[in-house]
């Protein structure tokens, strides 16, 4: 592997402008398909299987009506007056006008108009006089009104009963990821222009929220601290920006070719993030890694840039493969959990992960065959042999010096950290974002809060429950459908129920029920449970067939799904890694370390999101103020992403004590030249990775909030305490055991030569000579 590596980055070191040609014409080709096919992303959390899912596939067949998707907005008074009298009523009745007039909005006055024609032959009149009667009055003394005009009710639209806040629900013709861009906002803006006038108010819900932010202010910032870390790690200005040019190229084709085929397989927001994250992250580290060695080859072996190029992508290239091959790995056992959405995000991620390593192993020697002698600059070359003889005094061998010697102490609080920082995990609750995900100053939380005051909790989790006829085909009677009314409205947890739609046929009823807790609590969990189980009752007394659905028995459903597949899918990725590490290092005992170390850090990672989102400690000191359950997708992505990353450092530090193993230092020296010599760039990785991720805590939508925080704490775990600090102990403790495998297994194992070994057995290292600074890099160079 290192030989061929090597020889691949020769070749591009000497044609560079072959191989940047090569690169430059696949980013034409992304770009000139986007440009020719417009980005469409979903913001839909679909999971095949689950009984929600189902009966809203099942909805689509049988009232194709009621399958759009759901806006909800609140009108509040900001004068304290009530919002169903004066130029408030008006003003209200005319954004609720407005609203119903939009495009792609279905007009719920036009369906009972149309109703109210066919007099007592109209099945949805006569079913929705029965429910009402059979279900009573809503439980908890606050019933809102319907909204009257001219002395009749407004369709979907109800008001609170103290008059300050007025709800209305609707549909649209589609799913809201489906619609145009920009359908939901102007929707917004045209209820807001006619509320204006009578000082109303107008909060959409977190249901009424246009495709998030893929890349702030934030996530820019998170970039020039990764370039600040860069310029401070490698001294130079022209080196410092190689990576960043590595990562450009990386996201743009690998996030740009998902891009272009959402018109073809639906993408998710978040897997454009996930697949934004680690191509920004992993492709700045992977070439950090390999300039750096390029960098040390000229500064302490006297290399000239080319040979120090080809040697950099034959060792650390190596390395560099492998690292990524065990993210790719990680990423790709997402495939076994059987889900379409997670399924997608992970080969989209997959794929960008391999572009980078591609791009490290060409493009990057191709650049360097560009800069050539001024990778590093006079100043660096200055400072190189005095750098070899004080390597014995950096702080780094100073620290491995310090682990070596107090193994047993570093490694009990390495281990200990970790298991203090996970015990809130286990109070971990899983759901979908809902408004109380969002921070105050959002309109999403104050909408989801002024319905909370002025209707219950209930309003803002909404559940729907699809009633049809045991005989296929035939109607549902009044009768039947109010006694199930009845029945659910009975059960322990429902708020009130109500006829939400009918189809023309009349076999096919929605009946909307409210629950008196909000759409996270237990109660609510605990109703959607017993309203499945009555279901059976209700079919055999009343001859119909029930099915729950709605955002927050999807949420349940989905969060059940996620848990149930999490065990399977760790051990999966943890299996197919270890014989990777197995391959890699040769070794039994440093594959089980890097494992139960990762472990450390995926439980201390679920244990800090729990307490920061869920519990609300320490939300001020990363700008958050609000409390909900971890997003159910957050535990399975993070396991493989963190995975996948862990082992990149474990990757990086390891094969440098293995190398120095090799060379014939004892263990414990091994131990701490290795650790010496790969510790700062993995410092360097590791920063540059929280920082990009840090940058995505501050992204309005939820879901990305909390990846980019759950991320960014992993690799501050894993990275400081577990890397730095936990393997090096365990390495110390194992002593020559820490290499020992069976002779035959040995025999078996194909030697992937990552340290570069059979490299300089076939071919040598020139005979180390200073290598002085061209005249004409000299006038060029920039930095230290």
């Amino acid at each position: 592997m290192s030989v061929l590596l090597y020889r691949l980055g020769r070749f591009a070191y000497a044609r560079p402008w072959y191989v940047i040609a090569g690169w430059l014409a696949v980013v034409f080709a992304v770009v000139g398909l986007l440009a020719a096919n417009p980005v469409k992303l979903s913001n839909e959390v679909r999971i095949d299987g689950t009984p929600a899912q189902e009966v809203i596939d099942d909805l689509a067949t049988s009232l194709p009506e009621a399958s759009g998707g759901q806006g909800m907005l609140v009108f509040r008074a900001q004068n304290g007056t009530r919002v169903d009298g004066g130029d408030s009523q008006a003003a209200l009745l005319a954004a609720v006008d407005a609203v119903y007039r939009h495009d792609h909005v279905v007009d719920a006055r036009t369906v009972l108009a149309e109703e109210l024609a066919k007099n007592e032959n109209s099945p949805l009149l006569q079913a929705q006089a029965a429910v009402a009667q059979a279900a009573g009055q809503p439980a908890g003394g606050r019933a809102p009104v319907p909204l009257q005009a001219n002395g009749s009710p407004v369709p979907g639209v109800v008001v609170s009963a103290d008059g300050s806040t007025a709800l209305m629900q609707f549909q649209f013709d589609e799913q809201t990821y489906e619609l145009p861009s920009g359908t939901i906002d102007s929707t917004v803006e045209a209820a807001e222009r006619q509320a204006e006038r009578g000082h109303l108010d107008v909060l959409p819900s977190a249901s009424m929220m246009e495709m998030p932010e893929i890349v702030g202010v934030g996530e820019i910032v998170g970039v020039v601290v990764a370039a600040i870390v860069l310029l401070v790690t490698l001294g130079s200005v022209v080196a410092a920006g190689l990576p960043l040019l590595i990562a450009l190229f990386g996201v743009t084709v690998g996030v740009g070719g998902a891009f272009t085929l959402s018109t073809v397989f639906e993408i998710h927001s978040l897997t454009a993030v996930l697949a934004l994250m680690l191509g920004l992250a992993v492709g700045i580290d992977y070439a950090l890694f390999i300039v750096n060695r390029q960098r040390r080859l000229i500064l302490d072996d006297g290399l000239d840039a080319r040979e120090a190029a080809g040697r950099a992508i034959g060792t650390a290239g190596s390395a560099v493969f492998f690292a990524g091959s065990t993210v790719i790995i990680a990423l790709t056992g997402l495939l076994v959990v059987g889900i379409t959405l997670l399924s997608t995000m992970a080969l989209v991620a997959a794929a960008t992960i391999a572009i980078a390593v591609l791009l490290a192993l060409t493009l990057l020697p191709a650049l360097l065959g560009l800069v050539k002698e001024r990778i590093c600059s006079v100043k660096a070359r200055r400072r190189g042999q005095q750098h070899v003889s004080a390597a014995a005094h950096t702080r780094a061998t100073r620290w491995g010096s310090r682990l070596v010697r107090h193994k047993s102490a570093a490694l009990a609080a390495a281990s200990l950290i970790p298991l203090v920082l996970a015990l809130p995990a286990a109070g971990m609750k899983l759901g979908l974002p809902s408004g109380a995900s969002y921070n105050p100053d959002t309109a999403q939380r104050q909408s989801y809060e002024a319905v909370d005051d002025a209707f219950g909790p209930g309003y803002n989790g909404p559940l729907m429950v699809v009633v049809h006829a045991t005989d296929s085909g035939k109607p549902l009677t009044p009768a039947a459908l109010a006694a199930t009314a009845a029945g659910l409205r009975d059960t322990e947890g429902a708020a009130s129920v109500s006829l939400a739609g009918m189809n023309s046929s009349g076999s096919t009823a929605v009946l909307g029920l409210v629950p008196a807790d909000g759409p996270d609590d237990d109660g609510t969990k605990a109703l959607v449970t017993s309203m499945r189980d009555k279901g059976q009752e209700l079919s055999r007394k009343h001859g119909v067939t029930i099915g729950v659905t709605g955002f927050t028995a999807l949420a349940i459903d989905v969060s059940d799904r996620l848990a149930d597949v999490l065990p399977l899918y760790v051990a999966t990725v943890l299996g197919l890694s270890l014989v990777v590490l197995l391959l890699v290092f040769r070794s039994v005992v440093v594959p089980v370390m890097a494992t139960l170390g990762f472990l450390l850090s995926i439980a201390a990672t679920f244990g800090i999101t729990t307490a920061v989102f869920q519990w609300g400690w320490l939300q001020a000191l990363f700008g958050l103020d609000a409390t909900a359950p971890v997003v159910c997708l957050l535990p399975i992505i993070v396991t493989g992403v963190l995975y996948g990353l862990a082992m990149d450092y474990q990757m990086f530090l390891v094969t440098s004590m293995r190398e120095a193993r090799m060379h014939g230092a004892g263990p414990l020296d091994a131990t701490v030249s290795g650790f010496a010599q790969a510790s700062a760039v993995v410092v360097a990785a590791a920063t540059i990775m929280v920082s990009v991720f840090a940058g995505f805590i501050f992204n309005a939508q939820p879901m990305i909030k909390q990846a980019g925080f759950a991320l960014a704490v992993g690799i501050v775990i894993d990275a400081f305490v577990i890397r730095m600090t936990f393997i090096p102990a365990t390495m110390a403790l194992a002593r020559e055991k820490a290499w020992w495998i069976p002779a035959w297994l040995d025999r078996l194992l194909p030697d992937l030569d990552v340290e570069g070994d059979k490299l300089a057995q076939k071919i040598p290292l020139p005979q180390s000579t200073p290598v002085q600074q061209p005249a004409a890099a000299q006038t060029a160079e920039v930095g230290g």
